[in-house]
């Protein structure tokens, strides 16, 4: 398995931005795609954004598409997430993910979770 810290969550206004980033160590980062996933108090955690062993390929969910832009740089092993026009929906904990396979969307499909980042956007 992979271990996954991630770090860049704090407090931003409305329409600010962040980045958060997850540094990964132990088994060899670039074969597994990774994700970000976020919870919200009293919901489910859910899908963010996923990119592929390369960083040749991504997936958003629709709710970030066009705001957040996941990236990787496998000679760092860190996978980062750059927020741009942050919403008050985005409050969160953000994690990063580690899968073995491109296209998994359910949390359930990954074996490697890093302890996760607070972001607060107030309005």
């Amino acid at each position: 398995q992979v271990q996954l810290v991630e770090s860049g969550g704090g407090l931003v206004q409305a329409g600010g931005s962040l980045s958060l980033s997850c540094a990964a160590s132990g088994r060899t980062f670039s074969s597994y795609t990774m994700s970000w996933f976020r919870q919200a108090p009293g919901k489910e955690r859910e899908f963010v954004a996923h990119i592929s062993w390369s960083g040749d390929n991504t997936d958003y969910a629709d709710s970030v598409k066009g705001r957040f832009t996941i990236s990787r740089d496998n000679a760092k092993n860190t996978l980062y997430l750059q927020m741009n026009s942050l919403k008050p929906e985005d409050t969160a904990v953000y994690y990063c993910a580690a899968a073995d396979f491109f296209g998994a969307r359910h949390a359930r499909q990954y074996h490697s979770w890093g302890q996760g980042t607070q972001v607060t956007v107030s309005s």
